[in-house]
């Protein structure tokens, strides 16, 4: 039988702690091995208990949890690292130390089972390899932070195919199907270009998903996408731009 994960509970409320050890307690290959309530202790642990995962509160009095996953990024084997706060604002910072995932307040038992499970399939080996690699890379987020009507939403860059505007409205259509978000398409093209290419006025697409630039029946240019049926319409105002990028390729 696999021994369980270890997982060390950082937040500097006490109610919040119990609560997650709660949650923990009632999924199978888990074990709490110790809790913290500032950055400063979190550390201190991790040095005593060696967890596998490190559930991390943000704001927390003297050291922030911000400020410790950037120490325990630099750890020769760190834990992996799910931050666990009541505020969105810190997303794409969480993922610049490699956090593996990034749970809003109150946590909910699949989300966290989900993130532990994500966890889990990365050893610490992995992790210091992930974590020391391709420093150019330091600003880059693999997420989007998609503002919905639900609140914060993260979505894998890598799983979007395209964004589509319709007036006030920008759907995301991605690997698990479509979100509706309050983001405009200015904001991400300016977040993600060149990863997202402007062909019209109401569309970004993912430039890992282009397959061909074809005219459709009427003649106008369409992009067509890997393994989607439905193509998407190029404006005159841009076919240079995506001839140009097709062109580098």
């Amino acid at each position: 039988m696999n021994e369980p994960n270890q997982i060390l509970v950082v937040d500097d409320e006490q109610l919040a702690r119990e609560r997650l050890i709660r949650l923990i307690d009632a999924l199978d290959g888990y074990q709490v091995c110790s809790e913290a309530e500032n950055g400063e202790q979190a550390l201190a642990e991790i040095r005593r208990t060696e967890p596998d995962i490190v559930l991390l509160d943000i704001r927390m009095p003297g050291m922030d949890g911000m400020a410790a996953a950037q120490q325990i990024a630099n750890l020769e084997t760190p834990p992996a690292i799910i931050f666990c706060t009541a505020y969105d604002e810190y997303a794409i910072s969480a993922f610049k130390v490699q956090a593996i995932d990034y749970l809003l307040k109150p946590v909910r038992k699949e989300a966290l089972e989900k993130a532990l499970q994500q966890a889990g399939r990365l050893n610490k080996v992995q992790l210091s390899e992930s974590q020391k690699s391709d420093p150019q890379n330091e600003t880059a987020s693999p997420y989007l932070v998609a503002k919905t009507w639900k609140g914060s939403e993260l979505i894998d860059i890598t799983h979007i195919h395209y964004f589509m505007a319709d007036q006030k409205y920008v759907t995301v259509h991605h690997q698990s199907g479509e979100t509706v978000i309050d983001n405009t398409l200015k904001e991400l093209e300016s977040d993600y270009a060149p990863q997202f290419l402007r062909i019209h006025r109401n569309s970004l697409v993912n430039t890992d998903f282009i397959e061909a630039l074809v005219r459709d029946s009427t003649g106008h240019y369409v992009i067509r996408l890997k393994n989607q049926a439905e193509a998407i319409a190029v404006s005159r105002r841009h076919i240079n731009d995506v001839k140009g990028w097709l062109d580098k390729q």
